[in-house]
Formats: structure tokens, sequence, C-alpha cells
């Protein structure tokens, strides 16, 4: 099972919300996932985000993958591998 870390998008028409999620590669984008660990609003200036960091390294080392918007923001959240 490849397991990725990725966003899952909520909120209205024109005004995205997302949510950082660990899930099954061929689940759906905004169906069944596994735990959220995070949120990410690219509608405030500057964009905000918020990682459990502890959860983002568990996953990280026990194989996710993490899609590139994902590890853009765990760059910026001091997150490494």
């Amino acid at each position: 099972m490849a397991v990725k870390i990725r966003l899952r998008r909520m909120g209205q028409k024109k005004a995205p919300f997302y949510r950082i999620i660990v899930a099954d590669g061929r689940a759906p984008r905004d169906g069944k996932f596994i735990e959220e660990i995070g949120t990410y609003d690219p509608n405030q200036e500057p964009s905000a985000f918020k990682v459990d960091e502890e959860a983002a390294k568990r996953w990280l080392n026990n194989g996710a993958q993490p899609t590139e918007v994902v590890s853009k923001i765990f760059k910026a959240a001091g997150i490494e591998k």
C-alpha cells in the first residue's frame, strides 16, 4: 500500500481551505484517509499552516511520500525526513 501525505480540499467555492492528511495513494482526493496531521490556508497573507510535527515525522519515517506542495509546507515548518 503506497501511503501519501497530501492535501484534502475543504471550504466554499473560490475560498479553498486544505487539511493535510495521510491517505492510501489509490484513494480519491477528498475520500477516505488514515489520519489528519495539519491544515493549510492559502487565503491568508502570508499563507497560514499548522502541522503536527510528531505525526508528520512518524509518517515520513514509516515511508509515507509527501506530495510536492506538502513537502514545501514541511520545509517551511522545518520538518525534514
